[in-house]
């Protein structure tokens, strides 16, 4: 496992994370699996973890607070998101900044992510969604501010809305974000275009989620595939995104070099960015773990690759379906 400064932070976090969504909203999860899972990733180097309350109301916060103290020699750091209050996502501009992230709301969900965590204070905490429209806010950078300083929270970062990576560059300017949470991998490349040099030029670590499309850089979906309905993949698969998206990977398996796999091609596809800090895929079983964290060990990909897989680019904008 190799090792990757989060920005400003100074924290040392392991190029390929853990991301917990996995554990608690889509099918086939089983927290015992999910505890073997995670154990195996602090097991072979993965020291950064990334929850939300969200993530089965507290469930994931809770199975990784369980890690956390079953491993308290190892310094591992978790991130969590704060929900937004009206529970609509991805945040809209019509939204009051007051209805979806209230002072009274944040540390109300601040407060229970600790005790699920076990922590008193939290590495980092996100806002679950953001719109640049609430940047000028007191409110914003009077309860960023007091929950640092109370030392609830180490430092604070955004989870970026889906498909609007500078929806957030007005806020990383007040100085109050230290970490940007925003999807970045081979379909989705525009995080390059406006977020990452603004990111590097303020020393905000960038943590880049979805590595895997939800599921469609793993390679193993086809034209018959389905999800539950209590999956939310279900609806990102549907009808108006299911066949583009595969016929985008069809594409994809053509250049994947000998030796290699689609997914490893993806992992390392973002980890060859220098302004990436790490990646957060869904390791939900121990075989997972195994194969991801071996993309790290694998390194950048060669330049020539790295040229073709640019025309691989998928700019699209937020639909019903994609929320």
């Amino acid at each position: 496992m190799k090792y990757r400064k989060l920005g400003r932070t100074g924290f040392e976090v392991s190029e390929m994370a853990h991301g917990l969504w996995g554990m608690s909203g889509w099918s086939g999860s089983s927290d015992q699996e999910s505890l073997t899972a995670l154990q195996l990733a602090v097991d072979l180097g993965c020291n950064f973890f990334d929850t939300a309350w969200a993530y089965g109301e507290g469930n994931s916060d809770g199975l990784l607070g369980e890690i956390m103290a079953r491993n308290a020699a190892k310094r591992l750091y978790a991130a969590s998101k704060i929900p937004p209050a009206n529970d609509r996502w991805p945040a809209l501009p019509e939204y009051k900044y007051r209805d979806v992230f209230s002072a009274a709301h944040v540390f109300k969900y601040a407060d229970l992510i600790r005790k699920k965590l076990r922590a008193d204070t939290i590495d980092v905490l996100q806002f679950h969604v953001w719109d640049d429209s609430w940047t000028d806010e007191p409110e914003f950078r009077s309860t960023v501010e007091k929950l640092k300083r109370d030392g609830w929270i180490r430092y604070f970062g955004l989870s970026l809305n889906r498909w609007q990576p500078e929806n957030g560059i007005k806020a990383l300017r007040t100085g109050l974000v230290d970490v940007v949470q925003v999807i970045y991998n081979i379909f989705d490349q525009s995080p390059e275009d406006e977020l990452f040099p603004v990111c590097r030029e303020l020393n905000i670590g960038i943590i880049a989620r979805v590595p895997l499309d939800e599921g469609s850089l793993g390679g193993k979906m086809s034209l018959k595939t389905r999800f539950p309905k209590n999956d939310w993949r279900s609806q990102y698969f549907g009808p108006e995104n299911l066949a583009k998206t595969i016929r985008r990977v069809e594409k994809l398996k053509k250049i994947v070099p000998e030796g290699i796999t689609l997914p490893e091609m993806a992992f390392r596809f973002i980890l060859s960015h220098p302004a990436v800090s790490t990646t957060i895929p869904g390791m939900r079983r121990p075989e997972h773990v195994r194969s991801n964290i071996a993309a790290s060990d694998a390194g950048p990909l060669d330049k020539s690759l790295l040229a073709e897989l640019k025309k691989h680019r998928w700019d699209r904008t937020p639909q019903r379906w994609s929320d």
